[in-house]
């Protein structure tokens, strides 16, 4: 996601930049077959081209502010796990401790205790963040050009290393396999999560009422992670969202028909007052604004441009806004979120500042 206030219109321009190429060939031809092969029938009145706009505007409209919600139901969620994350750590803190046992561990061998869980926490953070990368067939940045082209100038971390990289260090290689050989791995990690707190519970190093509190978490992680898991698995509904943009693309292509005779209208109304009201029609004036005039249809290639680009790049930002996890520069940062909540809940338990890993740095002004 971008961090600027201002989203740099390089990136915009250089995002959509093929587009507008053809936006331009599409409203040339017309008007090359309008005024040079001289068929002047081919033009559509503007009254009904423009109720098609209007009605677009709204679909438009519509579809963002449904893409705007998942993605921003998406953030909240991952605001919970962030949240319910650091509540689990200070549990794991003042929960553990000999209070309830017949056998009493050393300081050490509690906060050795301590930190596996919460390594084992971010272990899970970690299965779940490569489950929410893999791509679906319905995420663009998988087929569209323009997202190739983003995603090759930026590292994705749970494309550029496995999870089984990744997993190195924060489970013992027993667990790693047990989680590796799961369809769902970061549903076995809270399962080893809950068969390790009841061994706990057997120890007498919880007792029931912090051993039910610590389990009602795992139940809150299971929950995060399925509503996370819905909008991943579930796309915007395809109706929607393909109608859409077949219906930008009629409106983008009628357009230049549309524009074309009221800019030829309005070049002869130039020529006709420069006609009526210049006295000296010889003079440089009168020849460059007669000139304009007559070739004034020629404006409907950068206008239709112009309002072609408007439309198709906030159609387009709605179809990128409505995947928040397949890893482009719209989507949530999931990976600096997790860095992030690891940090906390490491510091939280005392663990050596030396282990603890660095925030993950920005990429072109994204975070990752």
């Amino acid at each position: 996601m971008y961090t600027k206030r201002v989203f740099p219109v390089k990136v915009v321009l250089k995002w959509t930049r093929r587009h507008i190429y053809l936006f331009l060939l599409i409203a040339t031809i017309p008007v090359f077959l309008f005024d040079v092969v001289g068929l002047k029938w081919l033009h559509v009145p503007w009254l009904p081209l423009g109720v098609l706009g209007t009605a677009i505007s709204f679909l438009i409209s519509f579809k963002n502010n449904a893409s705007y919600d998942r993605l921003w139901e998406a953030r909240k969620i991952y605001g919970g796990i962030v949240n319910a994350s650091r509540s689990f750590t200070l549990m794991i803190n003042d929960f553990i401790s000999n209070k309830h046992t017949e056998n009493p561990l050393t300081d050490d061998e509690l906060f050795k205790i301590r930190k596996e869980i919460v390594m084992r926490h971010i272990a899970w953070m970690t299965s779940l963040r490569h489950a929410l990368r893999q791509h679906k067939p319905w995420e663009g940045s998988i087929s569209d050009a323009a997202e190739q082209e983003y995603l090759s100038n930026v590292e994705v971390r749970e494309w550029a290393y496995s999870l089984d990289e990744e997993l190195d260090g924060y489970v013992n290689e027993v667990e790693k396999k047990e989680i590796l050989s799961k369809k769902n791995k970061q549903a076995a990690c809270l399962n080893l999560q809950s068969n390790h707190l009841r061994r706990l519970l057997d120890d007498g190093l919880i007792e029931d009422f912090r051993h039910m509190e610590m389990q009602s978490m795992m139940t809150e992680f299971f929950t995060l992670q399925g509503k996370v898991e819905r909008i991943k698995n579930f796309p915007y509904p395809r109706q929607f969202a393909t109608l859409n943009y077949f219906f930008v693309w009629i409106f983008i292509i009628l357009l230049p028909l549309g524009m074309m005779h009221e800019f030829e209208e309005i070049g002869k109304s130039v020529v006709l007052d420069i006609h009526e009201h210049m006295k000296v029609h010889s003079s440089p004036i009168h020849i460059i604004v007669e000139y304009v005039g007559t070739y004034f249809i020629w404006f409907t290639v950068p206008f239709t441009a112009i309002v072609s680009w408007i439309f198709h790049t906030m159609e387009r930002i709605g179809e990128t806004t409505e995947n928040p996890f397949e890893g482009n520069g719209n989507d949530i940062p999931i990976t600096t979120m997790s860095r992030g909540i690891e940090i906390d809940i490491r510091q939280m338990i005392g663990d050596d500042p030396a282990l603890i890993p660095e925030p993950i740095e920005l990429q072109f002004g994204l975070q990752m």
